[in-house]
Formats: C-alpha cells, structure tokens, sequence
C-alpha cells in the first residue's frame, strides 16, 4: 500500500463525508470500481472534472491482508484522492474487516462487491453470487462495523438486481437493518451484459430504503445521469465506461475535450503511470475524436515518447 497520507492525516476532502454528500438532495456523481482503470491517476483526472466520490478496483481481501505486495501494488492514494472508498472482493467476515482496518486510516470507506458477473469471481464466491447469500453480507458488515473504530466510516455494497426483485428488495432491507451506510444497484442481472439497464428496478428498490441509493448503469453523459437520477429517484449515478470513454463527462462536456486529455498526460507522467495504462487511457478517451485511420496509427504506438510526440503533431499537447 503507497501512501503519502500519515495516519493522522486528514486532508481538506476527507472531511466531505459521503453519507453526508449523499444525504444532500444534491445529485452525487460517483467513479465506478474499474479493474486496472479506477486507480489513483485517473482518480485525480476526474476530480478535476466534477466527479465528487471515487471507488478504487476491486480489490480481493484475503489478497490484501496477506500479502505487502498486493497492498502496495492494488491500493495506492495520496492526499487529494478524497473522498474515496475502497472496493473489496470478499467471502469472509474476519478478512473483510481486516482489510477494512488497514484502509481506514486512508480512505472514508470499504464497499463490498457483490454485483461483479464474472465467472473467476463467482467461483470464488465473491462478486455477484452474494445476492443469493444476505445472511453473508449481514455478517461482512456487521464485523466491519464491529472492528472499525470510526463511526463515520462507511460500509456499502454494491449490487445486482435478481429476476425476482422482491428477493433483491429482501436483500437490501437485511443490509439496512446491519448498519450499511448505502447501496449502489446496477440495473442488471447476473446473466445480463448489454441488454437495457432496468432503471424502473431501481427506482422501487429506492422506494423501498430509507438509506442512500446510487444507480449504475449505461450512462454516457451528465444529461443522461440528471436523468437517470430523477427517474429513479436515487441519490447519486455510478459511472465506470462513461467516465473512461470522457474523464470530464460530470463537468458536462460531450466528449473529451484536449485539455482533459492534456490534463491525463500531466497526472499520469507525474504519478508514474505504467505505459499500457496511460495509452489504454488514451485510446477510450479518443475514440470519439479520432477518425479509422489515427486510432490504427495511435494504437500502434508503443512508447510514451512516441504517444508525447503524436499528441504534440496532432493536437498541439
């Protein structure tokens, strides 16, 4: 785990608590967990651009408390990367909560997977296959809230919706009576990927909490999420491939504007980001602006110098 946060340290941000965030009537526009993308450069490239809360990757717990390695290289954050929660795959209480207290001192809090489809997770017991097991996720939160000494810590899971939905809304009321702070809902199904986001499931999961929800779900564009947040009368949207394909899209741009794109190569030089990473960056946020033939040259290119030099010859960066 990388930090130039002490445990002492609260930064200016920290102090934007969530619950209170997502408690405001205001609408809450929140980076998604994004395997390999959600890490700290991009973190600090949508803050810049009006995204108020930020999830890091999943994250696996048992992973992370056992090993020094894992936690240097999957959590990684400094002092402006606030607020911020920390996404574990977890399928035990005791290394959840473990994990939950090394994070604590970093971050406003932990969010439990259990919406993520893939198989590798499923067979793990992470992922969505909790949706099917309340009575493990009231035991996960319970022990977080039981070792972690901060009140205003947070504990949220996101999730799945189930073909029946009553089993979803039992679900979600077990949460809230353990004490979860919110719950994210992604408008699909285990089995479903691309088919349309039931945003009507959503709003009667809402209808059914009195604790904050967040709706996730194919929203490509800030008008898109104003209206994704009124229909389901939720507190906050989710975005993971909107925020990826426009870092400013909460800022209420279109598309990718060049000085985002500027802004990336600043943080991502400055932070050290590995080159694969900052060129896969690169290539969603320009998918739009780019025609066939740039992004088969731009894609190709396989050095930062050679990325610096072409963002320089094409647009002036």
């Amino acid at each position: 785990m990388k930090s130039d946060c002490t445990q002492n340290t609260t930064c200016q941000e920290r102090k934007k608590d969530p619950i209170e965030m997502l408690h405001s009537g205001q609408l809450v526009k929140v980076c998604a967990p994004m395997v390999r993308y959600s890490k700290l450069a991009f973190r600090t490239l949508v803050r810049k651009y009006s995204c108020d809360l930020c999830y890091t990757p999943m994250i696996v717990a048992a992973d992370f408390v056992r090993s020094i390695k894992a936690r240097d290289s999957e959590f990684t954050t400094n002092q402006g990367d606030c607020p911020l929660i920390v996404q574990f795959a977890a399928n035990d209480a005791r290394l959840l909560s473990d994990a939950a207290r090394i994070v604590c001192p970093y971050a406003n809090g932990i969010d439990i997977n259990c919406g993520c489809p893939q198989r590798w997770a499923m067979a793990e017991g992470y992922g969505a296959c909790l949706i099917n097991k309340p009575e493990l996720v009231q035991d996960m939160v319970k022990q977080v809230r039981n070792q972690v000494e901060n009140p205003r810590f947070s504990v949220s899971i996101k999730i799945r919706i189930h073909d029946d939905l009553t089993r979803t809304v039992d679900l979600c009321r077990k949460a809230e009576a353990t004490g979860v702070s919110w719950i994210t809902v992604h408008g699909r199904t285990v089995e479903e990927r691309h088919q349309p986001v039931h945003y009507e499931a959503i709003k009667i999961i809402k209808e059914n909490m009195s604790i904050p929800v967040i709706a996730n779900g194919d929203i490509r564009s800030l008008k898109e999420a104003e209206n994704v947040w009124h229909i389901t009368g939720t507190d906050g949207v989710m975005v993971a491939r909107g925020l990826l394909a426009n870092p400013a899209m909460f800022a209420g741009y279109e598309e990718t504007p060049l000085k985002c794109i500027s802004d990336w190569v600043d943080i991502a030089l400055e932070l050290g980001t590995p080159y694969v990473c900052f060129h896969q960056h690169l290539m969603y946020m320009m998918e739009k602006i780019t025609s066939r033939q740039e992004k088969r040259v731009f894609n190709a290119l396989s050095s930062t110098s050679a990325v610096l030099d072409y963002l320089t010859d094409h647009y002036g960066i």
